[in-house]
């Protein structure tokens, strides 16, 4: 008789949280914000039909990075129970939280069981509230990790490098259109060069306090990107441009000019 392989449990953790992280490490980077009148997502995104960032409720919005099957999964799952329980209750009763909390024992629930892959995504579950003490901005990871951001949050393949820039350039109590300058110019900044992006390469969406309708989820058109930005970003059309920083006044090197790293 066989003897069965085996894999200690320590390893096979590591293995499967090895796999994840490389299949989000392909995905483009999204960024959630907080304003004086909310919270602002931006991320880098193509297509204008598959989105990254979508709305689950009143006062709640969800934004996801890696496999757009999976994510979808969880956000139609998302609006579901949110739909139930304002249903069955009170459409008060329906939170972030709950809401973060219950991603969490699902993403859980598959990383730890061997019968299926883990999930290769990470997830924002945003709450907007009255004031701005009130916003609430959960971050869950593949093995369902939960961390309660404040202020800014990255998720995705960049996110190191975009929240080195954001912590160097965020303030808090920011107008929409600062805070989204600054969240573009950090997609911008995932790499050894500098990108300008374009307004029709960029999904924004915002969750919007002030507005008199119970709904505050709201998406940021790329005319009104254009709009605000100007050609700050460069043209509305055309892919996204690459920029090297300024020479040194030292002679340059021999090895010549390095090739940007590739985007996933």
């Amino acid at each position: 008789m066989t003897v069965p392989y085996y894999v200690s449990p320590e390893q096979l953790m590591k293995d499967r949280a090895d796999f994840a992280r490389k299949g989000i490490a392909r995905g483009r980077s999204v960024v959630a914000v907080q304003y004086a009148d909310g919270i602002a997502f931006v991320g880098e995104n193509p297509s204008q039909a598959l989105h990254k960032i979508s709305e689950i409720y009143d006062r709640i919005a969800f934004a996801a990075v890696g496999r757009y099957n999976e994510f979808e999964n969880l956000r139609i799952a998302g609006v579901r129970l949110a739909d139930l329980r304002g249903y069955s209750y009170d459409r008060t009763d329906v939170t972030g939280r709950g809401l973060a909390n219950a991603y969490a024992q699902t993403l859980g629930t598959i990383f730890s069981s061997g019968g299926e892959k883990p999930y290769e995504i990470e997830i924002f579950v945003a709450e907007v509230g009255e004031r701005p003490e009130a916003d609430q901005i959960y971050r869950l990871t593949y093995d369902g990790s939960v961390a309660d951001e404040h202020g800014y949050a990255v998720m995705g393949g960049s996110a190191e490098l975009v929240g080195t820039y954001l912590e160097e350039h965020f303030q808090p109590a920011q107008g929409l259109e600062d805070v989204l300058q600054v969240a573009v110019d950090a997609l911008g900044h995932d790499g050894q060069q500098v990108r300008r992006l374009h307004a029709e390469h960029l999904e924004v969406a915002v969750l919007d306090r002030t507005r008199s309708q119970p709904r505050k989820f709201k998406r940021v058109t790329a005319r009104r990107l254009t709009e605000l930005f100007g050609s700050a970003n460069g043209p509305a059309n055309g892919p996204a441009e690459t920029t090297t920083p300024p020479p040194s006044p030292s002679p340059p090197a021999d090895d010549g000019e390095q090739d940007p790293p590739p985007i996933g």
